[in-house]
């Protein structure tokens, strides 16, 4: 990953992910994977990913659920970023409305600080509007205070708070 590291990562492409990309996702679920672990390991096995190959290809090929991913110019796999779309239907006491769910976002740990988090966000966000969603979403788990500040940073405001009692 030496381009990272020596370059200013200016000429990035941020695009629908392809089938080629899934061995890269692949590696960066485990290191999303770690993250979660090492905060609660009573919860995540590590390491592992969270999909297989084959369901990959399936989400990929599922218009309600986009992968992003960001790399170089050149091919060099920097991020992604996986979306859900869901909606609420119109009720007695709720509005209807879409909403984009970030699923997952990962930026390679040799790729941090080089706003690779901010420019997968932002194209995201850009791709709800665009589509005619309400909101963007995603959860964080506790303790996970470096991915909390980043999406403050970004501007996003907590919804709700899901709490828990371990027994």
């Amino acid at each position: 990953m030496s381009e990272i590291e020596n370059k200013t990562m200016e000429n990035t492409v941020i695009r629908k992910a392809e089938e080629r990309d899934i061995p890269e996702i692949l590696r960066l679920l485990v290191q999303v994977n770690m993250v979660h672990h090492n905060i609660r390991p009573d919860l995540f096995k590590g390491p592992a990913t969270k999909y297989t190959p084959d369901q990959l290809k399936q989400i990929m090929n599922d218009p309600d659920t986009p992968i992003f991913v960001c790399t170089s110019d050149k091919g060099t796999f920097y991020g992604y970023i996986f979306c859900e779309l869901e909606r609420m239907e119109e009720s007695n006491l709720h509005t209807g409305i879409k909403t984009l769910y970030i699923d997952d976002l990962c930026v390679d740990e040799c790729a941090r600080g080089h706003h690779v988090g901010s420019k997968l966000y932002h194209y995201t966000l850009d791709y709800a509007k665009k589509i005619g969603c309400y909101n963007v979403t995603l959860h964080v788990w506790g303790g996970n205070d470096k991915a909390e500040k980043f999406y403050k940073d970004m501007g996003m405001k907590t919804q709700f708070t899901c709490m828990e009692t371990i027994l």
